[in-house]
């Protein structure tokens, strides 16, 4: 496994978590805390070491992709602090599930830019051994993410 695999992992978790929200019945309060709760872990993960160790990485090999890394922080710091509201929003709150809704839109809408966009430029530049070397960081970095999605760097900036 490599960096960009294991991310692309990570986005088909989150999808999978997306679409049981999605399916789960208007009144089913208790199941989408839980969906809600796992997309908060997951996505707290995932930008933790993006932003911790590929993203810098993925800038100092593909300098072109620097708008890139740039502007996936910037929607890093939506997410986060959607997540951080939605960590201790009553899922009967009439906000709750348009707030889901917006925090979906917004990660497929990021999940779709690395994917298409930067993830083969930055492939092209690493290499399998760097992005190999790269996913060994990541996975003990998951480790150690934080579990408050504010105490992810993006949330400061």
């Amino acid at each position: 496994m490599d960096a960009i695999v294991l991310l692309r992992e990570d986005h088909k978790t989150v999808e999978k978590l997306f679409k049981q929200f999605e399916k789960a019945g208007e009144d089913a309060y208790d199941e989408k805390r839980k969906l809600v709760d796992q997309m908060i872990e997951e996505l707290t993960a995932h930008a933790y070491i993006e932003e911790e160790i590929f993203y810098p990485a993925a800038r100092a090999a593909a300098p072109d992709t620097v708008d890139h890394v740039l502007e996936s922080v910037e929607e890093h710091h939506v997410v986060v602090w959607m997540l951080s509201e939605l960590k201790n929003m009553d899922p009967r709150d009439e906000r709750f599930d348009a707030k889901v809704t917006v925090l979906m839109e917004n990660v497929r809408h990021h999940v779709e830019e690395e994917e298409n966009e930067w993830f083969p430029e930055v492939r092209k530049a690493m290499g399998r051994n760097k992005l190999q070397e790269l996913c060994d960081e990541m996975v003990k970095a998951k480790g150690r993410a934080p579990s408050e999605p504010l105490a992810v760097s993006s949330a400061r900036q």
